[in-house]
């Protein structure tokens, strides 16, 4: 054990008297004992330099050397009981070996022997600190002795006390003396003298003194005294209180300081002559103010981070008091000239605080807010006039010219009053330097409500008040007046700038909704951002300075306006503009014809503009945060911006392509440098052209460019470097990737940029490999859920991407299973066939030998295969293609167990509960009430599972539930007896017969039995194609008979389809006996009869290839709503092909039809996607918004899951019932109510979404959920409220939509703009 020599007592000591020494200043300003000695126990916390002080160092040492044997020899021990190395558990360690260290005797002896000793260190240090005390005091004496004066206390000894240069404590009566000996009668010496022993003193007990007040007066007439050395004393008196004190002691010294200074300025009014040179900052009188004013500053941009722990009152003292000064004016005389500068307190703090950043920090918490606020609109609003009137003058008289004011920020920028001084400031930067002080603090108050509430201000020289608009149209024209300077790396200087300034301001209230609501989202304000714009239109020179630069920042300010809701709104539906041909329109058909006329070479150039890619890439992405919304791609349409930026594309790739090839040692080629411009243009219409895919029909668009495959590309390439989308985008490209995966094109576009094979690579590996550099220090836990969390992101990605029947078509259609006689453990799956060859369809022992999780990874893909069966016509794909339910019945009967009885019993565990829901969800057809799928998870006692497993079809019969029969009689009610006296084909009994019908629905619904709305149906639809106004399409004409049609002629889609059909028609009770071949008929006529309509196409998509690759499920659903009756159901079918409805209620019968335009029969993009599932988005995000972010922050689309159950009218999803409901009311109400239908089916799972969005798992949920609990009759007034809402529009544009018209936005403005502004 280590003890202390008397030569270590001696090195201690000396030591702790230099760490005293250094925290010497900290304990002077402690208020009391205890604060001293709460400094010093947290000083290790408070103190960066605390480990640096030798004190410590040597403590350390000597720890070292008394504990460092037995600390070593606990970890051992520690360790050893353990019998692990240190790794997860070293907290653990650490605890356990200081516990038994501090228990030791070695502990214990150095404690003990440490205390005595510093005991009598200290001691020793007392007695000398008493000892010199004494002995000043005896100097003191006989100074006093000699001088004949007061008694005065010398704190400034050089003594070897170890206090010596700590504050000693002073009485009041030594403090009266002191003031006394500073009143401005005495002379110099003696005041001089007054203010050492004053600094020398604590400022706690200066302010407690009685004397403080006399005190304040004599320190405030020193201040203002013409002797600059003395007035340099008290300002570092005040300076080392306002640094080392509490704020209640600081507020009295801040305080008195800026009375001081309000009074100076009010008894010497400064100015600059007229005809000087400016303002000296060496002069005397100037230089003292300067100091005395950013002693100020730095203080008042310090306080902020501790006054929120005192009173509030301290707070209020000095922000009134700091208000007061600077809302001091001088009355300008009678006799002074008109050009003579009066120099203002609010001159000086904007010399040293140019962008006010002290009024921000006061301004950016709520505590001091408050109170800054209440003040400046009580006493102090002249500060706010004086700030506006500054920034009126400025643009009233136009300010300086750009190139003055270029050179003023330039000279602001290079040197500022510090160590470089600069000696003069010119009358000209002394108002530039006002005007941005000024612009700053206007700035800063427009952010918050209160703020914005003081005004309008009324200024001089102006009749009306300055309003909120007011001021921000001034400032824009602030700015097209004074550009930014040259474009580059943002300098001091450039940050000074009108330009930087107003657009600082402009993008801050951009990012506030509330802010911009009410300043920027107003029609005079969107008028002067126009205004050059609508000046060039019209072939005018736009009166800016700089026509380039500032286009780019109306561009900036114009994008993140239309990149909110509201301002998006005013964007497309005020229409208080006036257009260059003078008629009124709004912002967005604008901004539409000048971005076009940027891109169109074939149009005469903008006057002063040239060929500026910087110019028309911003005003694109104007455009592009409006196009990728439903809406504002729905008002843009007319201007075709996709193909104005597919034909700038290709040009710009085209002069990319134009490299000269590199000649060793030749000097830069300037066409090197221009076609290098021209790829990055190239890249930046691109990827606005890639945001087309953000929609339905902007997808659609995109797609006809036959740009689709690059834009995919790109976006692939951005997608793995896990960028935005852009600045202004909240989430990245998950939503953009399933939106493009809904469609046939979008996927094959998806597989051949490699973005499908990357996310069946890092799925494997994450199943199979783990992470390469996760280093394995113990095996990996057993995942608690069917899918590890690792896992879970890459498997809704999947689900995303084979979401719908196109997709899976695409990427399976006609590709069987490797089914491998060997799989080695390095071979890594690439497609999704391989992923349902390795991870769905395990059908020998090789594939599972293959996995290293088979249990976890089979899950994995039983899930998968769950998710893509949710659709029929992926189902009907993989059953006929792969034989999926043979498998999984093959691996069910594997799955059991050979027990002594004989009888075959089967193992439960998690994949046999797995297959066997599958095999139940594979089996049967229904909605919630009309079948039961059992659940995926193990219940708790004696019988975990009580649900019946099998290993061949049919399906037990506790998995079909009992349904009453579906009444076949028309009954006797209002809609039979309407029906029966129908007659002639007149308008007038249509709409009767559509009011009876929303009667009927809405209030006797159990009236419309099945055969009742088949007749219902069949009368409309007789109606409606007898009349020419009515139909949309040709009558269809069958030329073949049934004795062609024979059921081998079905693909195998087609009767695995028919087989689903007759269960379900059976399980209802609507079909009787030779039902099935009708039925294969019925399918096999409509299919030669949308082949005879179908356009002669070439394409490389397998949905084009040949036959209609799904099951026709409408045709379907009529055959049963027809209780089994071909001929009835084919003589509806018929009819019904010549009406609009049936282009989307029936999708099989257009499949690339003659009738519809090229270039939509082309894109193997079916209308319901384009069109209905477009509306449906748009509407979803005006009606029922939450649950349009729900979906956006699931990257998953509305789009997809109603592409989904349209496509299979709703089967699987609603009762048989409710699905006639659909079908009867779409047909009967108009087709547009196929999109309120499914709004009204998203507003119904409103809560279910939400809850499922927060859970991650929305996408499954939709796809496997049934729809519970919804009637079409309960939200039958809903949309009735959507039809006289959204109908002029809807309906309008799912004709011209068909026609290949462009659908003119501008008729009915009205209608959408309830949308946004609900």
């Amino acid at each position: 054990m280590s003890h202390f020599s008397s030569e270590d007592e001696v090195e201690l000591q000396g030591l702790l008297k230099s760490l005293l020494r250094s925290v010497s200043e900290r304990i002077s300003g402690a208020p009391s004992v205890e604060c001293a000695e709460e400094i010093l126990l947290h000083l290790e916390e408070t103190d960066k330099n605390f480990h640096n002080y030798e004190f410590v160092k040597y403590l350390r040492q000597y720890l070292e050397r008394a504990l460092g044997t037995v600390i070593d020899e606990e970890t051992e021990n520690c360790m050893r009981a353990e019998g692990q190395a240190v790794t997860s558990g070293q907290d653990t360690l650490v605890h356990a070996v200081t516990r038994r260290t501090r228990e030791s005797a070695e502990y214990k002896e150095m404690m003990h022997t440490l205390k005595n000793t510093m005991m009598v260190v200290v001691e020793s240090l007392i007695n000398k600190f008493e000892e010199d005390q004494l002995k000043k005091e005896e100097m003191h004496r006989k100074k006093q002795h000699e001088q004949s004066g007061g008694p005065y206390l010398d704190n400034c000894s050089d003594s070897d006390s170890s206090f010596n240069q700590s504050y000693a404590f002073i009485t009041h009566e030594q403090l009266q003396v002191i003031a006394e000996k500073l009143h401005q009668s005495q002379p110099k010496e003696v005041r001089w003298e007054a203010l050492q022993l004053l600094c020398c003193a604590p400022p706690s007990d200066v302010l407690s003194s009685e004397s403080w007040y006399s005190l304040c007066r004599s320190l405030s007439a020193a201040l203002a005294d013409p002797d600059p050395e003395l007035s340099e004393k008290v300002l570092r008196f005040f300076a080392k209180t306002l640094s080392s004190s509490p704020l209640n002691v600081t507020r009295e010294i801040y305080v008195s300081l800026a009375k001081s200074l309000e009074s100076d300025f009010l008894l010497r009014k400064l100015s600059i002559a007229a005809g000087s040179a400016g303002i000296d900052v060496n002069r005397p009188d100037i230089a003292r103010l300067l100091k005395q004013m950013r002693l100020m500053n730095d203080f008042q941009k310090e306080v902020t981070s501790y006054w929120i722990r005192h009173p509030e009152k301290y707070m209020e003292e000095i922000i009134e008091s700091t208000l007061s000064l600077l809302s001091l004016q001088h009355e300008r005389d009678a006799g002074m000239p008109s050009t003579e500068k009066v120099l203002e307190p609010i001159h000086m703090m904007a010399m040293l605080d140019i962008k006010a950043t002290w009024f921000k920090r006061w301004m950016h918490g709520s505590y001091s807010r408050t109170v800054v606020l209440r003040l400046l609109e009580k006493k102090y609003k002249s500060l706010i006039v004086a700030s506006l009137q500054q920034c009126v003058h400025f643009h009233k008289c136009r300010g300086p010219s750009g190139e003055e004011v270029s050179d003023v920020t330039h000279m602001l920028g290079k040197q500022h009053i510090g160590p470089v001084q600069r000696t003069l400031y010119t009358t000209k930067e002394l108002e530039y330097i006002h005007f941005v002080h000024s612009l700053c603090l206007l700035g800063r108050l427009l952010i918050y409500t209160n703020g914005r509430s003081l005004f309008p201000v009324r200024v001089k020289n102006r009749k009306d008040p300055v309003s909120l608009t007011d001021l921000i149209v001034m400032l824009i024209d602030t700015m097209y007046q004074h550009p930014k300077p040259p474009c580059g790396s943002l300098s001091h200087a450039d940050s000074l700038s009108p330009t930087s300034l107003v657009m600082e301001d402009l993008r801050t209230l951009c990012d506030r909704t509330e802010c911009a609501v009410q300043c920027l989202y107003q029609s005079p304000v969107i008028e002067a951002l126009l205004a050059p714009i609508i000046a060039l239109l019209r072939g005018e020179q736009a009166k800016v300075n700089t026509l380039e630069t500032t286009l780019v920042h109306i561009a900036d300010i114009l994008a993140r306006i239309a990149t909110t809701r509201w301002g998006l709104s005013i964007f497309l539906y005020d229409t208080n503009l006036i257009s260059a041909e003078g008629a009124s329109t709004s912002a967005a058909h604008i901004i539409a014809q000048f971005t076009k006329r940027l891109l169109a070479e074939n149009l005469p150039p903008l006057p002063g503009l040239g060929a500026s890619t910087a110019v028309a890439g911003a005003f694109v992405f104007v455009c592009r945060q409006m196009y990728n919304t439903c809406v504002g791609l729905q008002v843009l349409r007319p201007y075709n911006l996709h193909e104005c930026i597919v034909r700038a594309w290709r040009q710009a790739c085209a002069l990319a392509e134009r490299v000269p090839t590199p000649v060793l040692g030749a000097a830069p080629d300037p066409c090197s440098q221009e076609a290098h411009d021209a790829s990055l243009w190239a890249e930046t219409l691109l990827d606005n052209l890639l945001n087309f895919a953000a929609t339905p029909k902007g997808l659609l668009f995109l797609q006809q460019t036959g740009a689709m495959d690059e834009c995919v590309t790109y976006m692939f390439s951005r997608f793995t470097k896990k960028l935005q989308v852009s600045w202004c985008e909240k989430f990245g490209y998950g939503v953009m990737v399933t939106q493009i995966a809904a469609t046939a094109p979008g996927v094959a576009a998806l597989r051949r940029s490699g973005f499908v094979q990357a996310i069946v690579v890092d799925l494997w590996s994450a199943l199979e490999c783990g992470r390469d550099d996760a280093r394995v220090v113990q095996p990996r836990s057993t995942p608690m859920e069917p899918i590890d969390r690792s896992c879970q992101k890459l498997f809704l990605a999947l689900v995303n991407l084979l979401s719908s029947s196109y997709a899976v078509w695409e990427l399976l259609g006609q590709q069987p299973l490797p089914n491998k006689a060997e799989y080695s453990h390095r071979e890594m799956p690439t497609s999704i066939v391989d992923l349902v060859d390795r991870l769905i369809a395990i059908n020998s022992d090789e594939k599972i030998h293959s996995l290293f999780n088979y249990e976890q990874s089979h899950t994995f893909g039983l899930r998968l295969l769950s998710a893509m069966c949710c659709s029929l016509d992926s189902l009907l794909l993989l059953e006929s293609q792969y034989r999926v339910s043979e498998t999984l019945l093959q691996n069910q009967k594997d799955n059991t167990s050979d027990p002594p009885t004989g009888q075959r019993e089967f193992i439960i565990d998690g994949l046999s509960v797995e297959r066997n829901h599958i095999l139940v969800r594979m089996g049967m057809v229904g909605g919630p009430s009309e079948r039961r799928l059992p659940p995926r998870s193990l219940e708790k006692g004696a019988d975990p599972y009580p649900w019946p497993m099998f290993s061949s079809y049919p399906l037990p019969k506790c998995y079909i539930p009992d349904i009453p029969k579906m009444p076949r009689t028309k009954g006797d009610t209002e809609m039979s007896h309407f029906l029966a006296s129908w007659k002639g084909a007149e308008r007038k009994q249509m709409d009767q017969c559509r009011l009876q019908y929303v009667k009927v629905m809405t209030s006797q619904p159990s009236h419309l039995t099945t055969n009742g709305m088949a007749d219902l149906l069949e009368a409309t639809v007789l109606h409606l194609s007898s009349s020419p106004s009515d139909c949309f399409f040709p009558l269809a004409e069958f030329k073949g008979g049934d004795s062609t049609v024979t059921p081998q002629s079905l693909t195998p889609m087609e009767q695995l389809g028919v087989q689903l059909t007759i269960r379900y028609g059976d399980h209802l009770g609507l079909l009787e006996g030779g039902s099935e071949r009708d039925l294969c008929l019925l399918v096999t006529h409509c299919r030669h009869s949308s082949s005879d309509q179908q356009a002669h196409t070439t394409s490389t998509l397998s949905g084009l290839r040949g036959r209609f690759p799904g099951y026709d499920w409408f045709a379907a659903t009529a055959f049963l709503l027809m209780s089994g009756d071909r001929e009835r159901t084919w003589g509806f079918l018929l009819r019904f092909s010549s009406l609009l409805a049936s282009a989307f209620l029936w999708p099989a019968r257009l499949r690339a039809a003659a009738h519809l335009p090229k270039e939509l029969a082309r894109s193997e993009i079916p209308p319901v996607y384009s069109c209905t599932a477009h509306f449906v988005e748009m509407l979803l995000k005006a009606e029922v918004p939450l649950v349009s972010s729900a979906f956006q922050m699931s990257g998953f689309t509305p789009s997809q899951i109603c592409l989904q159950w349209l496509s299979q009218c709703f089967w699987n999803y609603l009762d048989w019932m409710d699905i006639c409901h659909y079908v009867c009311t779409c047909v009967l109400l108009g087709p547009d109510y196929q999109v309120y239908v499914c709004v009204a089916v998203l507003k119904h799972l409103q809560q279910s979404i939400l809850q499922h969005a927060q859970a991650q798992d929305l996408q499954v949920f939709l796809k496997e959920e049934p729809i519970r609990g919804f009637r079409v009759t309960d939200y039958l007034e809903f949309m009735e409220g959507l039809e006289r809402t959204y109908r002029p529009v809807v309906l309008e544009d799912m004709r011209t939509f068909l026609l290949g018209v462009t659908a003119n936005s501008t008729q009915s403005p009205g209608t959408f703009l309830n949308m946004e502004s609900q």
